[in-house]
């Protein structure tokens, strides 16, 4: 099924989210990599508050290349998110509803977008000066000296996305890939 969603997220339109539907998301969605994840993670052991409000919002693994003359970024492929892996369960059960990156992740992390209605989003890898395309505007919002691993702000229109894991559990890379082997047993 293909779909144009508007993000944040609510809880109701993550939750008709289904494993394998293409998407275009309008609206906001943020940035962040391994060394903020883990800047955000101390924060919240000291108590402190997160540098955005992580409530209904996406996370897009992604740190840019520079941008060309004219353009609000550079290149914005996805990165490979297992590396967030061991911070993702927490984010989740504060709110966040979506994550988008490439490959599969932990079972903790499935645990934890099945206990909080949320969904993992696929970006297409190598795709990155495509994917930017439909970013409209970028702003660092914390973590500046991070360089390309800060904290950014995107403003998004019809950014294309795969649902790999959604609000049920159930995993495209999982499926496609029992499909793949069963096809081929039969051929």
């Amino acid at each position: 099924m293909e779909r144009h969603i508007t993000v944040p997220l609510s809880a109701e339109t993550a939750a008709s989210l289904r494993a394998g539907d293409y998407i275009y998301l309008t609206g906001t969605i943020y940035t962040a990599r391994d060394a903020a994840h883990k800047r955000m993670h101390e924060a919240l052991e000291r108590g402190e508050e997160l540098p955005l409000d992580i409530k209904d919002n996406v996370i897009y693994y992604m740190g840019p290349s520079p941008a060309r003359e004219g353009r609000p970024i550079g290149s914005a492929g996805p990165t490979t998110a297992s590396r967030m892996d061991r911070y993702a369960p927490a984010l989740l059960d504060l709110g966040l509803k979506g994550m988008i990156g490439k490959g599969k992740r932990l079972q903790a992390v499935k645990d934890a977008v099945v206990r909080n209605g949320a969904v993992y989003f696929a970006a297409v890898g190598g795709a990155g000066a495509l994917l930017s395309r439909s970013i409209l505007a970028s702003e660092v919002i914390a973590y500046e000296d991070l360089g390309t691993e800060a904290i950014r702000k995107l403003e998004v229109r019809d950014f294309p996305v795969i649902v790999v894991m959604d609000a049920a559990g159930n995993d495209l890379y999982e499926t496609a890939a029992q499909e793949y082997r069963r096809d081929k047993s039969e051929g």
